[in-house]
C-alpha cells in the first residue's frame, strides 16, 4: 500500500503530481553540472536553476499562507465535506498555469529567481519545500479544503480555497519543469 492510498482520491492525484515533479527536479539537479544548471539560452530566458529557484520561493510563500489558513480551520473544528471543488475564477487561474503555457506570464516580483544558484542550494531548498508540502497535504486531508480559504500571497485581492492552492502549486511545478526541460533540450542543439 502506498502512502497516497490513505488520501482521498483528489488529494492522492495531487500527491502523485507532486511526486512526479519531485522526481523530475531531482533528476535535473543530479544530471547537470553547475555550469549547465545555470546556463541560460538568452538574456530573457531562465536557466534550470532559475526555474527551480522560482518554484522554491513561490512554494514557500504559498505554503506559509495555506498553513495559516489550515491551522485556523483546524482550530475551528473544520472537517472534510467532499472533494475539491473550484469556483470559476479558481479553475481559470489553475488552467492558466497548466503546461504548455498558452501565454507568457511575468513572475511576481516576490518570486523572480536569483540570477545564479548552486545545485546544492537549490536541491536542499527543493527537498525542504517538497517535504513540507507533502506534510501539509496529509495534515489538510481531514479538513474542508473548499471552505478553508487563504489570501493569495501574490494577488492580495484574491482569496482561494486551500484545495485550489494545492492545485495551483501542482500546475505551477509542471509548468516550470517543462520550461526547465526545454532549456536542457536547447543545450543539446
Amino acid at each position: 500500500m502506498t502512502l497516497s492510498a490513505t488520501l482521498p482520491d483528489d488529494l492522492a492525484a495531487i500527491l502523485q503530481g507532486l511526486e512526479e515533479s519531485d522526481r523530475q527536479a531531482r533528476s535535473l539537479i543530479a544530471e547537470l553540472d553547475e555550469e549547465r544548471f545555470n546556463w541560460r539560452p538568452d538574456e530573457r530566458s531562465w536557466s534550470v536553476a532559475q526555474c527551480l529557484d522560482h518554484l522554491n520561493v513561490g512554494n514557500r510563500i504559498y505554503l506559509e499562507s495555506m498553513r495559516s489558513a489550515l491551522e485556523a480551520a483546524q482550530t475551528k473544528g473544520s472537517s472534510r465535506r467532499g472533494p475539491i471543488q473550484q469556483r470559476a475564477l479558481e479553475r481559470w487561474f489553475v488552467r492558466t498555469l497548466e503546461p504548455p503555457p498558452r501565454r507568457r506570464l511575468p513572475a511576481p516580483r516576490k518570486i523572480v529567481p536569483a540570477l545564479r544558484k548552486s545545485r546544492a542550494e537549490v536541491g536542499e531548498e527543493w527537498t525542504r519545500n517538497q517535504t513540507q508540502l507533502r506534510d501539509l497535504l496529509y495534515r489538510a486531508a481531514p479538513l474542508d479544503l473548499n471552505q478553508t480559504r487563504f489570501v493569495n500571497p501574490f494577488l492580495r485581492f484574491l482569496r482561494f480555497s486551500v484545495g485550489t492552492g494545492f492545485l495551483v502549486i501542482d500546475a505551477h511545478e509542471r509548468r516550470h519543469l517543462l520550461q526547465a526541460r526545454k532549456v536542457v533540450a536547447r543545450m543539446i542543439r
